[in-house]
């Protein structure tokens, strides 16, 4: 509870949780109507009035409609970003959630966008990543604003709608609109992420033709939604010229290792096969089971060959379960930040063109890019594999020193009475874009987590929980 005397000179204690208590209902409603948008990026849906396709233009509309509604100024920029602005003062602190969602896949046993409520759970895409820690910090700065709470700072909620892809909605306000001093990301865990590792996608690819007349032949093969996702689902055609136990020994295989699959004859006589593992998110890959490395381990034990014996030979050799990238020379260890991970996102292959794998790297400070790439070059040049570097964000750290983060433990540690300490991840949250910008909540220590993954939820009492730590924190940080 906090001791305020209010702008009207009135004192008030406030209990925190009490006040998310009085406004459960209405963010429950609210967050439901934002759930029920799909807000998956689609390119090939783009248009000029909706950059990345209409669910995150609909989604981003939701959300500053629900704001106008409650009387906060907003500004809508160019259907790719917004925001809305509560107080006065030179400095400026930033809040920055996002509104788009990763692909559903498969596995669900909810509608993913009919958001229902099970076990005390909201089970949705989205539901904990990112639109409930979204509109539960958009509730927090509505309680300091219907309590007519003493404020020194402007507050600045700015709402993506391309943080899972490419953060094209980021690099739109950044241009044109005015930074941030300081703030954070409703988008990670708590008791906070002042450390992000660096972000990178390596593609690597093989070229070369097989031999048509090979016992067997591979027709295609592909996994994976998104590069910053564990490829729950791999398929491939392959073309056996002695069928006799193909099906036992494929079946042996699914037996012995963490993972379902089902081989079916088509009207061609190839084998159409299929692998069933569990998705994750990328900057985790050792929480879920990559159906696409599993698959190139079955298949790297048939008689391929030419580019397709090269391409699951390196994926089975150098890849499957490596996840601190040793085998690929990128492995590289920070005291604080951790291991680099590595994780295969996406797996193609088609016999017209060559086998393509997108491998996502987080990695931490002390060492470069280039340095990975040479490393990986190394490794994998024996496979007659070539590789291309995508763009890449540089590892991001705020001393623990720093009053934003001191502040934010405090509040922390004070409404959940464990041990608040500092904390680096591997996924990318927005928080990195503000010199003195952090990550904080929206789950706890003891949640379960299952961002990116089938059957999405968000525990009740997290949400709640999250939105008292975050009326609590912002006034803490703005206050006079």
């Amino acid at each position: 509870m906090n001791a305020i005397t209010r702008k009207d000179g009135i004192n008030v204690t406030i209990d925190w949780k009490k006040e998310v208590e009085q406004r459960r209902e209405e963010l429950l409603a609210d967050l439901f109507d934002l759930l029920r948008v799909p807000s998956v990026r689609e390119d090939d849906k783009a248009t000029a009035d909706a950059p990345v396709g209409p669910g995150p233009r609909a989604a981003l509309e939701k959300f500053l409609s629900i704001a106008e509604r409650d009387g906060f100024s907003t500004k809508n920029v160019d259907n790719l970003v917004g925001y809305l602005e509560f107080g006065q003062g030179d400095e400026m602190m930033g809040l920055l959630g996002h509104v788009d969602v990763v692909p559903v896949g498969t596995g669900w046993e909810t509608d993913p966008f009919d958001p229902v409520i099970k076990d005390d759970r909201i089970y949705a895409r989205g539901s904990s990543d990112d639109k409930g820690p979204t509109m539960a910090c958009y509730y927090a700065l509505k309680i300091i604003r219907d309590l007519g709470l003493p404020i020194k700072k402007r507050i600045r909620f700015i709402v993506g709608t391309d943080e899972e892809t490419g953060w094209k909605c980021m690099d739109r306000y950044f241009k044109t609109e005015e930074i941030p001093d300081f703030g954070f990301s409703p988008d990670a865990t708590f008791p906070i992420i002042n450390g992000e590792k660096g972000n990178v996608t390596f593609q690597v690819s093989v070229k070369g033709e097989q031999k048509a007349d090979a016992p067997v032949y591979l027709h295609s093969y592909d996994a994976g939604l998104k590069e910053n996702m564990v490829p729950q689902d791999a398929n491939a055609i392959v073309e056996f010229k002695d069928k006799e136990g193909v099906e036992k020994a494929f079946f042996d295989f699914v037996e012995a290792n963490p993972i379902s699959g089902t081989l079916e004859w088509n009207e061609d006589g190839y084998a159409e096969i299929q692998l069933v593992g569990k998705a994750a998110h990328g900057s985790t890959p050792d929480k879920g089971i990559n159906a696409g490395t599993y698959l190139a381990l079955y298949l790297n034990s048939l008689q391929l060959t030419g580019q397709a014996k090269q391409f699951v030979q390196l994926i089975a050799e150098k890849v499957h379960q490596n996840f601190n990238g040793d085998k690929l020379g990128v492995a590289h260890h920070d005291e604080v930040m951790g291991e680099t991970s590595v994780n295969a996102g996406i797996i193609t292959f088609t016999e017209e063109s060559h086998g393509l794998l997108a491998l996502n790297m987080r990695y931490p400070r002390g060492i470069e890019v280039e340095t990975m790439e040479i490393g990986m070059e190394h490794e994998l040049s024996p496979y007659g594999a070539t590789i291309a570097r995508g763009p890449h964000k540089e590892p991001h750290y705020v001393s623990p020193e720093d009053p934003l983060v001191k502040t934010l433990l405090d509040v922390y540690a004070k409404q959940t009475g464990l041990v608040a300490h500092e904390q680096s991840i591997g996924g990318g949250t927005y928080g990195r874009l503000m010199k003195r910008g952090v990550a904080y909540g929206a789950l706890f220590p003891d949640s379960i987590d299952t961002m990116h993954q089938a059957n999405e939820f968000m525990a009740l009492d997290d949400l709640f929980r999250a939105a008292a730590i975050y009326a609590e924190a912002i006034y803490e940080l703005v206050k006079e």
